[in-house]
């Protein structure tokens, strides 16, 4: 699956979010090593702690399913149906994704920025973990 097929399918997941207090969309699309990918989507509350943002989503669901081994995310977000420039992840996914990725995982973005990637505040097991996070610079519309 090439960066630009993912990001397609976190498009396609994003389109499923129920975001009515924010109108924030975001779409998540994980794969997995032997290929398999996972859709998440961002799913609100009222209450707003209960509310799961889609890396989450998409990273649990492979979880539960008996699926660990993750190659690369891709996350396209936004508000009133306008895909943003970039969605980073939230520090709570950032810290899941601490946990469950391993060395040289992929984390794709939407167009070039001034993000610079990193996973801030993580509590990590070990420091076998390089996350690597791409702004794909020619992000389909």
């Amino acid at each position: 699956m090439t960066n630009t097929e993912l990001i397609l399918e976190a498009k396609k997941a994003r389109e499923r979010a129920y975001a009515p207090y924010s109108n924030h969309k975001v779409g998540a699309a994980l794969v997995t090593k032997d290929g398999k990918i996972y859709h998440g989507c961002n799913i609100e509350n009222a209450a707003y702690s209960p509310t799961n943002c889609a890396e989450r989503t998409a990273i649990f669901k492979a979880v539960s399913e008996g699926k660990k081994d993750f190659v690369a995310i891709a996350i396209v977000g936004g508000k009133n149906g306008v895909i943003e420039d970039f969605c980073p992840p939230c520090g709570v996914c950032r810290q899941v994704l601490a946990e469950f990725c391993k060395k040289d995982f992929l984390i794709l973005l939407k167009k070039e920025s001034r993000y610079k990637p990193t996973l801030p505040v993580a509590y990590i097991k070990s420091d076998e973990i390089t996350v690597i996070m791409l702004i794909h610079p020619d992000f389909p519309d």
